[in-house]
C-alpha cells in the first residue's frame, strides 16, 4: 500500500496517559464475570497467537459444560482422557456430564472408577435420588460437612416437593454464613450473602405461589447477573402467572440462546405455557427425551388441548383429546412429583370415560386419593384431588364437602364450577347446581353435552322446562341433540311439565318411528290436558295442544282429539 502519511504517531503512544489505557482482561475476569463464550474465545486467541494456556482442554471443557453444552464437554472430557496421566477427578467431570445428559447408569458406572472427592459424594448423592436409592443416600449424608454439601442435601427438599423445609434450609445457610472468616474468599462483596441461594429460595416460593415474595429474591440476584438464563427465565415464569404468556414471552426475549440445552428450555417453556400449547404437536416430541417435563405436558397437550397447563386436576370434562395417545406416553410413567401423578390420574379417568373402562376410572380415582393423602393436609391441592377421587367413587356429598371447602379460591375456575354444579346436581341441590353453572364462562364447555344435560336436568327441576326447550331450539341437529331431546322428554314428564314433554317427544316420534315416543306423547297430551280441567293449566294451551297431537297419523290421535273438542266447546273455551 502507497500511504501519504504514517498511520498513528508513536510518540502519541509514548507520551499516553497509561491509567487510561485499558488491560487486557485475563482469563479470571472472564470467569469471575461468568462470560464463558468470552473465556473461550480468549483461550482459543492464546492457542492461535502461540501462547501456551495452562490445561487449555480443560478450561474449555470447563466453559462448554457451564454453558450447559454438555455434549461438547463430554467430548471434550473424552479426549482429555485419552492423554497418558490425565488429573484422574476428570473421569467425575465426565460423569457430571452425564448426569445432566440423564446417562444416571454411564454416570454411577464412571463414579465406580473416580477416586474419593466431595463432588464424587454429592453426585452419588444425586444419583442415588434418581435411583430412589434411599440407603444409598443415607451413606452419603454421613459425609456431608461443607456448605456446599449441605445445599446439596436440602435441594433434596426441592426435588420431593418440601418447600417449606428447602426454604428454611436455605435460609440457615444464610444466616449462619455472617460467621464465615472474613478472609474466606466468599466474603467477596458478590458471595458475601451467598446470593445464588436467594435463586432457589425465589424457585421453592415459586412453587408454593407466593410470586411476589419470589420475584422480590430474584431481583437481587439478577441485579448482580441480568444475564443469568435461569433467572430470566424464571421471571419470566413469575411474570406468566402474575400477568400473562404475553409478557413472559416478552420478557425471554431479552435471553441470548448459547446452547442447544438452552434453546431446548426457552421453546418448551414459549409452546407449552405461555403460548397456551400453540404449536405442541410440533415442538414438544422432539424434546420428550431432552427436557423432563416435555412428556408430561405433552401428554396433558393430548388430554386436553386448550387449556393452560398445570391447572387440570378435575377429571370430569370430556374435551375433544387424543387420551389413547396421551395414556400410551405415560403408561410406563412412574410420576415422582405431585403434578406429574394429577396428569397421570386426570389421563385415566378421560380415557375410562371415553371407553366406559370402569377398572381405569377406578384406577384414576385411586391415584387421585393416594395424592390428597401424600398432599400436606389442607392444602388446596389435598383437597381437589380427594374432591377427584370422591367424584369418581360417585360418594358426591363428600365431594361437595371438598368442593366447598376450596371454592373461595376457585370461583371463577369454569372447570372447577363445573364439576361443583354436577355433584350439587347428583345430590339433588338443584337451585344451587343452576346458581353454579351459570358461572361457567368458556363457551366451548358450554356447548359440551354433558354441561347442557346437567344444566337442562337442573331447569326441569327448579320449574322452568322453557328453558330447557329453548336450549335445545339453539343446537343444530346432532347425535347430542337427540339425546338432550330424550332427557328433556322424559325429564318432563317426571316432573308432570306436559306441555314441554309433548313437543320434545312428538320431535323425537318424527326423527324415529319408535313406537315408545308416540306413547309417551300420548301420556303427555293426555296429562296435559287433565291439568287443565282440573284448573292447573291455563286453557288457552288448548289450541298448542292440538297442534302437536294432530301432528301424528296414529289412529288414536282423532279419539282424543274429538275428547278435547268436546270439552271445549261444552266450556266454552
Amino acid at each position: 500500500l502507497s500511504r501519504q502519511k504514517p498511520a498513528a504517531c508513536i510518540k502519541l503512544y509514548k507520551n499516553a496517559d497509561k491509567s487510561k489505557i485499558e488491560e487486557i482482561p485475563d482469563l479470571e475476569d472472564f470467569l469471575t464475570k461468568r462470560d464463558y463464550v468470552g473465556a473461550i474465545t480468549f483461550l482459543e486467541f492464546q492457542k492461535r497467537i502461540g501462547k501456551v494456556f495452562p490445561d487449555f482442554e480443560l478450561w474449555i471443557a470447563y466453559c462448554l459444560f457451564h454453558l450447559g453444552d454438555y455434549k461438547k464437554a463430554y467430548s471434550m472430557y473424552n479426549d482429555i482422557l485419552e492423554h497418558a496421566n490425565c488429573d484422574a477427578n476428570i473421569v467425575a467431570y465426565k460423569a457430571c456430564c452425564c448426569m445432566y445428559l440423564g446417562l444416571y447408569d454411564e454416570a454411577h458406572t464412571l463414579l465406580n472408577q473416580a477416586p474419593e472427592s466431595k463432588l464424587k459424594s454429592r453426585l452419588l448423592f444425586h444419583l442415588s435420588h434418581k435411583f430412589d436409592e434411599d440407603h444409598t443416600m443415607m451413606m452419603h449424608m454421613s459425609n456431608f460437612k461443607t456448605v456446599e454439601d449441605n445445599c446439596c442435601y436440602y435441594s433434596l427438599n426441592y426435588m420431593r416437593e418440601k418447600y417449606d423445609e428447602a426454604v428454611s434450609s436455605y435460609k440457615h445457610v444464610l444466616h449462619l454464613n455472617k460467621y464465615l472468616p472474613a478472609n474466606s474468599r466468599i466474603m467477596s462483596n458478590i458471595f458475601r450473602e451467598f446470593i445464588a441461594l436467594k435463586v432457589y429460595i425465589a424457585m421453592c416460593y415459586f412453587k408454593m405461589e407466593y410470586y411476589d415474595v419470589a420475584q422480590e429474591l430474584l431481583s437481587d440476584y439478577m441485579h448482580f447477573y441480568p444475564d443469568s438464563i435461569a433467572g430470566t427465565n424464571l421471571r419470566a415464569c413469575i411474570y406468566f402467572r402474575l400477568y400473562n404468556g404475553k409478557t413472559a414471552e416478552t420478557e425471554l426475549e431479552s435471553i441470548q440462546v448459547t446452547t442447544p440445552t438452552c434453546s431446548d428450555i426457552i421453546n418448551h417453556n414459549l409452546v407449552v405455557v405461555f403460548r397456551d400449547g400453540r404449536g405442541a404437536q410440533q415442538a414438544l416430541p422432539p424434546l420428550i427425551d431432552v427436557v423432563y417435563e416435555a412428556r408430561i405436558n405433552y401428554s396433558l397437550y393430548l388430554v386436553k388441548n386448550d387449556l393452560p397447563v398445570f391447572f387440570l386436576y378435575y377429571a370430569n370434562i370430556l374435551h375433544l383429546g387424543e387420551y389413547a395417545d396421551a395414556y400410551n406416553l405415560l403408561k410406563e410413567f412412574n410420576p415422582t412429583h405431585t403434578k406429574e401423578s394429577v396428569i397421570k390420574a386426570v389421563t385415566l379417568a378421560l380415557l375410562g370415560q371415553e371407553e366406559g373402562n370402569i377398572e381405569m376410572i377406578n384406577a384414576a380415582a385411586r391415584c387421585y386419593e393416594m395424592i390428597a393423602n401424600s398432599e400436606a393436609t389442607g392444602t388446596i391441592v389435598s383437597r381437589q384431588c380427594m374432591s377427584c377421587a370422591c367424584f369418581l367413587n360417585k360418594q358426591f356429598k363428600k365431594a361437595i364437602d371438598c368442593f366447598n371447602s376450596v371454592k373461595g379460591f376457585l370461583y371463577n375456575d369454569d372447570d372447577f364450577n363445573f364439576n361443583y354444579g354436577q355433584a350439587k346436581t347428583a345430590c339433588g341441590a338443584y337451585k344451587d347446581a343452576e346458581q353454579v353453572f351459570d358461572l361457567v364462562q368458556n363457551e366451548k364447555l358450554r356447548n359440551e353435552y354433558s354441561f347442557l344435560s346437567c344444566l337442562c336436568h337442573c331447569y326441569i327441576m327448579n320449574k322452568k322446562p322453557q328453558l330447557a326447550w329453548e336450549l335445545y331450539l339453539k343446537l343444530e341437529t346432532s347425535a347430542d341433540s337427540f339425546r338432550l331431546l330424550q332427557l328433556i322428554a322424559n325429564d318432563c314428564y317426571k316432573m308432570k311439565e306436559f306441555l314441554i314433554a309433548a313437543k320434545a317427544f312428538d320431535v323425537l316420534e318424527h326423527a324415529d318411528p319408535n313406537p315408545d315416543y308416540w306413547d309417551g306423547k300420548r301420556g303427555a297430551v293426555v296429562g296435559l290436558f287433565q291439568s287443565i280441567v282440573l284448573g292447573m293449566e291455563p286453557r288457552k294451551t288448548l289450541k298448542e295442544l292440538l297442534v302437536v297431537l294432530r301432528n301424528t297419523s296414529n289412529p288414536q290421535v282423532e279419539y282424543i282429539a274429538r275428547v278435547i273438542t268436546k270439552w271445549a266447546k261444552d266450556n266454552r273455551v
